[in-house]
């Protein structure tokens, strides 16, 4: 990729150009690498990498951006119900990896691929060793790995990267869990990055970029829920629907 007018090209250190200028579409760099340190400093700034494969590292920061505040999570009956029979069993922070792979597998319309690549895997996967990125998981009643969610969780905010669903409802109980860990936690949201009719059924919002920036620069201050998830299973026992 030659270098595009008002695309600057990334170098070795981990500067990003004030994200308030991206293009419409969000386009806001392009290369540099997937360094831990680097994809963190971005998260921090409401920036977010994404590229297909033989592509150079693309950086976004879209406008409007989608977020899920959790107080306007829309729970159905029929999910209401699914969590109340509790079916499924839902886990933290133990099968990282394994829900970025099953993230991987899920066809998308309109995408060649996908932009969860090896390298994407052995970024996030440092940055979960961290205490930065983190899985919610949901298990069927033979302890089979049937859907979840990944993210990226700093300060109060947590960003959404992916999910995926093997059994009907799978990824919205995993997504029901997350919001109410956010709640207990006082998040101020849930970044879902980029507009869709599907989240936005379950009250996710259109929010202006310099709205988000202004919003994100908050959470910041907050030193959040850093470490592994997984010490804090036991206040999912907890929950009542």
């Amino acid at each position: 990729m030659s270098d595009g007018p008002g695309i600057p090209r990334l170098g070795f250190d981990h500067i990003f150009p004030n994200p308030r200028f991206a293009m419409p579409e969000g386009l806001l760099a392009y290369g540099g690498d997937l360094n831990p340190d680097r994809v963190l400093m971005a998260y921090r700034r409401g920036i977010f990498p994404w590229y297909n494969e033989g592509d150079p590292i693309l950086w976004w920061s879209p406008d409007p951006r989608l977020l899920l505040y959790p107080d306007d999570f829309k729970i159905s009956r029929s999910l209401r119900k699914k969590l109340r029979q509790k079916r499924f069993s839902v886990k933290l922070d133990r099968n990282f990896v394994s829900v970025m792979r099953h993230c991987a597998d899920v066809p998308r319309h309109g995408q060649r691929g996908s932009w969860i690549l090896p390298e994407v895997v052995e970024a996030y996967s440092s940055l979960h060793d961290r205490g930065f990125a983190h899985s919610v998981e949901v298990y069927d009643e033979e302890s089979r790995l049937v859907g979840g969610l990944y993210g990226v969780s700093t300060g109060t905010a947590f960003f959404g990267e992916s999910m995926f669903s093997l059994a009907p409802d799978a990824s919205k109980v995993a997504l029901a869990h997350l919001v109410a860990l956010a709640k207990i936690w006082d998040f101020a949201f849930i970044d879902c990055q980029i507009p869709s009719e599907h989240l936005m059924r379950l009250g996710a919002v259109r929010v202006d970029r310099n709205r988000f920036l202004d919003e994100l620069e908050s959470t910041q201050t907050e030193l959040g829920v850093p470490g592994n998830w997984q010490e804090h299973e036991t206040l999912l026992s907890r929950l009542e629907w």
